[in-house]
């Protein structure tokens, strides 16, 4: 079964919406009642004084919660989603409800990471488990004061009531209900301190909702942050203040290989503003090769020169007069060499194998064909919209850091490393971040504002310019693929994919998503060159190209063997279905679905006149994704006009922020394979900001349209999984439209190589 949620804008629906954008705040307006006598004005429920319950949850006398959401909020909504999960299962209504970003607090949160797309996949059974649980502490705080049994009390929408129709507010037994909490949690803490090494504790006796009884679960709710991003409220690391607090503006190397010799910082302090420069790295530099050190911390081989100022003008004026001489630590390397020494790799036979089934060469020895193509990426990065700040205050007793990251206890971890301090020293406060796609999973920033911070002995914000974040940064990594494929009997007998990479290759279950499973000679893999220039996860890390490269030879292998691109996968997959390989994740019936509810409500089988489609199915993040693209030819010229998009996620906490996810996710992957290239040239990205970087423009945006799969299996995350699947999808609509392949991104680089048919 499935859902279409589509956005319909009028004067009323937005009124409404507006109305409980805060999340907090209740606005409304109604010119009959405002015009009556002794009208109550509205409460700012976000000022009430609360008592404490537990980490996630703070209930007033009134009523009112407050609750806390843990995990860093990047534009992927899970400040919104991950409180609605407690308060179904805590039972209040929504507009009761008060949401606060949690700070970092390894005791009572865990994982409290922004990547992979796992914050609701993680979360979901632990945050159902702490709202049913304040529930029920609540319910036997209320049976205690009526002396009646708590099985005999229900509670709904923040009331209990008893058998006899009495009733309390949760506001009124929320102080006896906090001390059954605490005396609940010590026996529970002190009966896992008693298992053995890997014993599992028993569960509690907490009965959670049945799916059917959901009634915040699966409804359109507003972000919480909403009012305070459209009014430009304090809400970012950027607008993070503090008393005393001056600015910092680093200046890096300029080239990847680069280190720092020597500077004069003259003219740097003649600017007015300026109050001082120092440098650092020496701590950092300390730290390269260190086992505590994990892979989220990326540092660089040399010291900076930090401008240190009054504000962020001052600072970045004093950088640009400061003169820094450089020498070359190691070699500088440029674009037309990686892909020289990438396709070398290919070449090679020094691989590591991630996958082997069967055996692949006597399937390609004993084939009647073989089919073999080479797909290429270049570097590509970030491009938040937020550049990378972060404010640090480093004082003998302790240090305060506040801003955007999306690996805080990693940060907070690595400056205890960094400065020689107790990690109980340190207090880490999550902002809201203006981007991240995996670029602030390192905290380089964080440790470089700690550096400073701990130097100078002041609050401190560092602040880099829109420049520094895109020629100092950390980059997707620059990737080719070859994929062959042998034919025995008008059938693929085999598959082997190579894969050659800057610094790193794809891990974990990536060699093992589809079409593993599906062909008895199956192999994967990889090999990797390793370069100075610092490469990362950016959104979708290793599928948002593998999927272009896979979907698209499997399109042209059913090229190849006359078959239908849909009906060959579908045959592909009930190759799969009841396998007993642990390894592949992905269902294959689900898979199915989803690819099936594309075509279908895509119109792929009945497409219209001058409408080229291309399909994609493709499974990442443990989300199942289908999608189908629509091409048209305008002035010769192969234009995306829409994407339709088929989802199973599971249950769909809300569906409003589901959607703003995939819709943001497809254009995000539309508009990097059609548009975004980078390049180095003696260790420099040559691009610098955008006005030579290349992003998708809203006039060149497809309309998206979504399908849920429904189901009430736990859910699955949606950041990054409808991103891999629309390039694929694209480039096979291209060809049918243009008569051309696309073997490399950007794609428009592809399209000015070759004539335009149609």
């Amino acid at each position: 079964m499935s859902t279409t949620i589509s956005t319909k804008f009028s004067r009323r629906s937005f009124l409404r919406t507006s109305s409980l954008a805060s999340g907090g705040m209740l606005i409304g307006f109604n010119f009959f009642t405002a015009c009556k006598d002794n009208v109550k004005m509205p409460v700012d429920i976000a000022k009430l004084n609360y008592n404490d319950f537990n980490a996630f949850i703070k209930i007033s006398d009134e009523g009112m919660v407050t609750l806390f959401s843990p995990n860093p909020e990047i534009g992927q909504g899970v400040k919104t989603s991950m409180p609605m999960i407690i308060a179904e299962e805590l039972d209040v209504p929504w507009e009761n409800v008060n949401v606060v970003q949690g700070i970092l607090d390894t005791q009572n949160y865990v994982r409290q990471v922004a990547g992979g797309s796992q914050s609701i996949r993680f979360g979901w059974d632990a945050l159902r488990q702490t709202g049913a649980t304040a529930r029920q502490m609540l319910v036997n705080a209320a049976a205690a004061r009526w002396g009646v049994d708590a099985s005999e009390c229900t509670a709904k929408q923040g009331v209990i009531t008893n058998a006899s129709g009495e009733s309390l507010g949760y506001g009124e037994v929320v102080n006896e209900a906090a001390i059954l909490e605490s005396e609940r949690a010590a026996k529970r803490a002190a009966m896992m301190a008693e298992l053995d090494e890997g014993e599992e504790p028993p569960a509690e006796n907490i009965v959670l909702k049945d799916p059917k009884e959901y009634t915040l679960i699966g409804t359109d709710v507003g972000n919480v942050d909403i009012d305070k991003i459209i009014t430009g409220k304090p809400l970012f690391g950027l607008d993070y203040k503090a008393e005393g607090m001056v600015y910092a503006s680093v200046l890096r190397p300029p080239a990847f290989g680069q280190v720092l010799e020597s500077y004069d910082d003259t003219a740097a302090k003649a600017v007015p503003g300026v109050i001082d420069v120092v440098k650092i790295g020496e701590k950092a530099i300390k730290m390269l090769g260190m086992e505590q050190v994990d892979w989220s911390v990326r540092l660089a081989p040399s010291e900076k020169v930090v401008v240190i100022a009054e504000n962020t003008w001052a600072a970045i004026q004093g950088k640009k007069a400061l003169i820094a001489q450089w020498s070359e630590g190691s070699p500088l390397e440029n674009t037309k060499a990686h892909d020289k020494i990438l396709s070398d790799l290919l070449d090679g036979k020094d691989f590591t194998n991630l996958r082997k089934d069967g055996d692949v060469t006597k399937a390609f020895r004993q084939a009647d064909k073989v089919v073999e193509k080479t797909y290429e990426s270049p570097f590509l990065p970030h491009n938040c919209m937020e550049p990378m700040n972060f404010y640090a205050n480093v004082t003998d007793s302790k240090i305060h850091l506040v801003g955007p990251v999306q690996t805080p206890a990693s940060a907070a971890s690595t400056v205890a490393t960094l400065l020689g301090r107790d990690e109980k020293d340190i207090r880490l406060e999550m902002t809201r971040m203006g981007g991240g796609f995996g670029r602030r999973l390192y905290g380089d920033f964080v440790y470089e504002a700690a550096e400073i911070s701990d130097k100078i002995r002041k609050p401190v914000k560092m602040v880099s310019s829109r420049e520094d974040d895109m020629m100092t940064g950390v980059y997707r990594p620059a990737i080719k693929y070859r994929i062959a494929a042998s034919i025995k009997d008008g059938e693929v007998t085999g598959y082997h994919l190579k894969e050659a990479a800057v610094n790193s290759n794809m891990y974990g279950l990536i060699p093992n998503f589809f079409p593993a499973g599906a062909i008895a000679n199956y192999q994967v893999d990889v090999a990797k060159y390793d370069s100075n220039i610092s490469t990362g996860a950016w959104r979708a890390p290793y599928t948002n190209f593998l999927s272009f490269a896979e979907q698209s030879f499997l399109d042209e292998l059913a090229e190849v063997l006359e078959k239908d691109p849909v009906q060959m996968r579908l045959d592909m997959l009930e190759k799969v279905k009841g396998t007993t390989d642990d390894r592949i994740q992905y269902s294959a019936e689900r898979l199915q679905d989803v690819l099936k509810l594309a075509v279908e409500k895509s119109g792929y089988n009945n497409p219209k006149d001058g409408v080229f489609q291309g399909v994609c199915a493709y499974y990442c993040h443990n989300t199942h994704v289908a999608e189908v693209a629509d091409v048209v030819m305008e002035n010769n010229q192969p234009v995306v006009k829409k994407i339709t998009v088929a989802v199973d996620c599971g249950i769909v906490i809300n569906p409003l922020g589901a959607k703003n996810q995939i819709e943001g996710g497809a254009i995000d992957g539309v508009g990097h394979s059609m548009y975004g290239d980078f390049a180095f040239e003696n260790g420099m990205p040559t691009s610098n900001n955008y006005d030579k970087y290349r992003l998708i423009r809203m006039n060149e945006t497809p309309v998206v349209e979504t399908h849920f799969v429904k189901n009430t299996l736990s859910p699955t995350g949606l950041g990054e999984p409808t991103l891999p699947p629309a390039g694929a999808a694209v480039a096979i609509a291209m060809k049918k439209a243009t008569g051309n392949r696309i073997y490399k991104q950007p794609f428009v680089s592809a399209m000015a190589s070759k004539p335009i048919l149609g």
